[in-house]
């Protein structure tokens, strides 16, 4: 397929550009993972570009799914192209591409030997609420959201759970999904203080991975850098930037993980691209 086609924007056109708008590079970078089917096929009633536009001014604004703007496709094409995307995994496969190709760029191996492991806690909605599960140690009911990176802090795995989960019982299922998304190539992960012990320590090994506790030193004053765990703080932090993650306000937890992981793939695809135009 040619998907020069794909770079005529004449929506674009017809209403002024919002901030979260896709730029022309980056469009002609994610295109092809985001067609599904043919950009002329004749059920297509909305430019492909335009309904990605309004996926990502939904999650940088926070805005609900029935309050994007008019301009934007109507919230339900959104909805239904956002939903066969995630199911697809075409934002998996672009956070996957694109982490290879920025670990070659530093001069790392394709797939990493070591990642971190943490999770944060959003508060719930009323959309969310009859899922949510409430987190005595951080005194909030909501949703846990548990994430895997590698050393430069590059998504790995995205796990959802409601809050009263505790996070060592989730060692299993996110050590299952680095495994298979790197090819058994990981061999140490670096967690914190809530999860050790004999449990999640065998959940692990049980996929070859060993636990490595960071704690934190016995006297400290003040905020104290982790070594190791800063990484994955950092990425949570850059998570912040997208107000519909700062709380949950999805009725399913799945949407809750896929939006996360498209906001990894935009961030990623930002800076390769940026990165691409620099060298060029």
């Amino acid at each position: 397929m040619d998907f020069s086609v794909l770079l005529v924007y004449p929506d674009a056109m017809t209403r002024k550009a919002y901030p979260s708008d896709v730029s022309d590079e980056e469009w002609a970078f994610v295109a092809p993972y985001l067609t599904l089917m043919d950009e002329a096929a004749p059920q297509r009633n909305y430019s492909l570009r335009e309904v990605y536009n309004g996926l990502r001014y939904l999650l940088r604004t926070g805005a609900p799914w029935r309050m994007l703007p008019n301009d934007v496709p109507p919230w339900h094409v959104v909805y239904q192209q956002t939903q066969r995307w995630l199911k697809a995994g075409v934002f998996e496969q672009m956070v996957h591409d694109v982490r290879m190709l920025l670990r070659d760029i530093t001069d790392r191996t394709p797939q990493p030997r070591a990642v971190i492991m943490d999770s944060r806690t959003l508060q719930s909605t009323p959309e969310s609420g009859e899922r949510a599960g409430y987190d005595g140690h951080k005194r909030r009911k909501g949703s846990t959201v548990h994430l895997a990176v590698d050393t430069l802090g590059h998504l790995l795995a995205v796990l959802v759970t409601p809050a009263n989960d505790q996070d060592r019982a989730q060692v299993a299922a996110l050590a299952q999904r680095i495994q298979e998304v790197t090819g058994d190539t990981v061999e140490v992960a670096f967690v914190d203080q809530g999860d050790p012990g004999e449990q999640p320590a065998a959940d692990a090994a049980a996929h070859g991975i060993r636990l490595e506790v960071v704690t934190l030193p016995t006297a400290k004053r003040g905020f104290v850098l982790l070594p190791r765990r800063w990484v994955v703080e950092r990425r949570f932090a850059w998570m912040t930037r997208f107000r519909r993650l700062v709380r949950d306000d999805e009725r399913v937890a799945a949407t809750l993980a896929g939006l996360h992981v498209v906001a990894v793939a935009i961030l990623l695809a930002h800076r390769f691209v940026a990165l691409m135009v620099q060298s060029s």
